[in-house]
Formats: structure tokens, sequence, C-alpha cells
């Protein structure tokens, strides 16, 4: 979706780009927070984009998505040298935009400001654990839509299994080929979209 071409956008366009779900736009715009306007004869709310624009800002929410309707994507994991390469090839080659946090703290932090659609977790961090990292996000209103996929050389077949039950939205098992990456990021990417 390129919203070069559009000066209003709806409520479900809006959530995609602010990567927040479509009724937290609508509580945006109820409360006054957000401006637009309601398409008369309707419950249908329209946000100009200027003034989508000016909310961001306001609120110091990355403008990246809006430029590009760009997938975001962040890496959780202390193995510099698999970030290095993985970051490398998902901005170059798939177009994605890449932030990397190097641990579990780190993570929540950075994900508050970049609003992943996906977030790559190594599910052994030196200093949380994967699974606490899933459920802080899970719980976090701003980010429910953002897809978490664990990843790990360690973990058996069955314990992978369980990580999709306990709230992941996929696995990854290292060594990884790229490829792999990418297929998970847009499996996960097909549910919300």
């Amino acid at each position: 979706m390129s919203t070069k071409a559009k000066d209003v956008l709806t409520t479900g366009e809006v959530a995609k780009i602010c990567n927040v779900a479509p009724r937290t736009v609508s509580k945006w715009f109820d409360s006054g927070a957000l401006r637009g306007y309601r398409i008369p004869g309707s419950k249908d709310r329209r946000i100009p984009i200027n003034q989508l624009i000016r909310f961001m800002k306001q609120h110091n929410m990355p403008l990246n998505g809006l430029m590009t309707g760009c997938t975001r994507i962040l890496i959780v994991d202390d193995e510099v040298d698999v970030v290095e390469v993985l970051e490398r090839i998902l901005e170059d080659e798939a177009k994605y935009e890449v932030e990397v946090a190097k641990g579990g703290f780190e993570s929540g932090i950075v994900a508050e400001k970049f609003r992943p659609h996906v977030m790559l977790l190594d599910m052994h961090l030196s200093d949380l654990d994967g699974r606490v990292v899933c459920k802080q996000v899970k719980s976090n209103a701003d980010l429910q839509l953002t897809k978490v996929i664990a990843m790990s050389g360690k973990l058996t077949d069955e314990e992978a299994k369980g990580l999709l039950a306990s709230g992941f939205d996929g696995f990854l098992k290292k060594p990884f080929h790229v490829r792999q990456v990418m297929e998970a990021v847009e499996d996960a990417m097909a549910v919300v979209y």
C-alpha cells in the first residue's frame, strides 16, 4: 500500500502504519487525540494524512512505516555474527526495515519506539528468557499486532511446538537459511493482513 497517493486514510490503514489494532485507532479518534472526520450517515472514520503525521510526531512514533509501508523487523539476539548477517540480508534483499536489540531488556525499549511488525527473538538471551520477552510483547496493548518468531539451536522439536502453544507466532531452528527467515516473516505477516 503506497500512502503517497492517498491524502486520507481509514482506521484500518492507520492501524497498519502505526502497527496497532484498529480499535486503538478508533479510541485515539474518539478521544480527540487523532483528528479526522466521520463519513456522513456512516460510522466510518477518515484520518487526513497530515493529521496522522502530526499525531505520530507528537507521540514520538517512527514515521518510517508511513513513507514506505515497509515491514519493520526487530532482531533480538546477542550473537553479533548472526545479527550482522541477518540485518544485512533482511535490509538489502528483502527490503525490510530492521532494528536490533542485544538483549531482552533492551528489546522492550526498542519495540516501544520502533513498533515492529515482526520480532525475531533468540530464546537464550543472557539477560532474559525468550518466553518472558514474548509475554511482555503480547501483553503490551501497543504491540498486540507484533508477531514473535522464536529462534534457537538448542530446542527439541517438541519444545519448539510448545512455544507455538505458548504464544509465539513461529519458530526458526538455528542454523537457518535466510530464505527460511524471510518465509517465517511472510507467514507471520500473512496472518495480520
